[in-house]
């Protein structure tokens, strides 16, 4: 098993989760996170003060801002993994700065709470639905 952590832009987080659901991920859990990387602006900040707005002009300082994210968790089998990452990929490469990371990182146990069940059988995903 894997754990799939993904950072994407706020604005795609349907589009992924679609592209998700199209590639057999059933269940997963996203958040609102605030990050940076190597940018240093909010780019809603920017958009603000290129309109003008002295609040906007007034937060871009010489400081690194934190941009607005979603962070998607999921635990897959490890046959679903590439599938997932592809999907997440797609919609979210635009080819700028800002579209996202993605980690990969092992799971050692999973246990379900309400039957005790331990291991696959806790997930929700059975296989990857493969592309005709």
């Amino acid at each position: 098993m894997k754990e799939i952590l993904a950072l994407v832009r706020m604005n795609m987080m349907n589009e992924t989760k679609n592209a998700l659901s199209e590639a057999g991920v059933s269940s997963f859990t996203a958040r609102k996170v605030m990050g940076r990387g190597k940018g240093k602006v909010d780019y809603h900040i920017l958009k603000g003060a290129e309109a003008g707005y002295d609040e906007a002009i007034n937060q871009l300082g010489p400081n690194p801002k934190f941009i607005p994210k979603r962070m998607i968790q999921v635990i897959l089998p490890d046959d679903m993994v590439p599938v997932a990452v592809e999907a997440i990929i797609r919609v979210n490469q635009t080819g700028h700065p800002g579209d996202g990371k993605i980690f990969v990182l092992p799971v050692l146990e999973s246990v379900r709470i309400r039957t005790g069940e331990t291991g696959k059988e806790v997930l929700d995903e059975a296989r990857p639905k493969v592309k005709a």
